[in-house]
């Protein structure tokens, strides 16, 4: 099978690709590093042709509001016109666990938007959505830190190895299109502080996590379940303790 994955080039992506050429299928790496450009509509005629299935990993260069919404609805809008031109039957994205929970966040509310496009498009699609990826979890610290401790929420957490999210949306890819939604997170449920607490240990971070449950979430306050997912998620298996062993960086 041909599968173009836009963003290919990426965190999610380039696992991706590596993965689905692995199980014999011709997975092409398209972002603009690659000539193909999703906003201009550069590259993609070219790149979808004899494509059956594309994988849409891409991310805005900008998480202000404003740019974030551009970035999302216009290659959006580019990528499923070229699509129906190139008579790609399934179109798959990743998406975030809780966007419609959160729709006063700018990132969530740009995703929902890309989401409505692909449901109205016509064209047979997938959509996967994650928990946090572990590979995020320092940048996520970093955003919740103000005068030098870490403020995080006591709610509900369960990140995932970027290498299971790859894993479950290659399996999404290639399978029959859902029409509808997949949620995928982490094996373990923790608290959101209590995660964070172990990892700083963990990475020799000396900064204090705070327990607030006001705390905001890149400008979002939490409730409960905000972050995880419904029952019927499928669970990766890899667990941040061994991630974080074998990647010692954090990264």
């Amino acid at each position: 099978m041909k599968i173009v994955v836009i963003g290919g080039t990426g965190l999610i992506g380039s696992k991706l690709v590596t993965k689905l050429s692995e199980h014999g299928h011709e997975a092409v790496a398209a972002s603009p590093n690659t000539g193909v450009n999703t906003l201009t509509g550069e590259g993609l005629a070219e790149v979808l042709a004899g494509a059956q299935v594309v994988v849409d990993v891409s991310n805005s260069p900008s998480f202000e509001r404003a740019a974030v919404m551009e970035f999302f609805e216009t290659s959006t809008r580019n990528l499923l016109a070229a699509e129906a031109a190139a008579g790609v039957g399934h179109h798959v994205a990743v998406s975030i666990v809780g966007t419609e929970r959160m729709p006063d966040n700018g990132y969530f509310a740009a995703k929902i938007a890309q989401e409505r496009l692909i449901e109205k498009s016509g064209i047979s699609f997938s959509l996967v959505h994650s928990t946090q990826f572990f590979e995020f979890a320092r940048g996520i610290a970093d955003e919740a830190t103000a005068e030098g401790k870490v403020h995080m929420a006591p709610v509900l957490f369960q990140p995932i190895a970027g290498d299971d999210v790859a894993q479950a949306v290659g399996r999404t890819a290639v399978g029959a299109p859902l029409n509808g939604r997949v949620e995928v997170a982490g094996p373990e449920q923790l608290r959101m502080d209590e995660f964070f607490r172990k990892a700083l240990a963990a990475w020799g971070d000396p900064r204090e996590v705070v327990t607030d449950p006001h705390a905001r979430y890149f400008g979002s306050e939490l409730s409960e379940r905000s972050l995880v997912p419904g029952d019927g998620a499928m669970l990766g298996a890899i667990r941040y303790h061994d991630w974080l062993n074998q990647n010692a960086t954090g990264k």
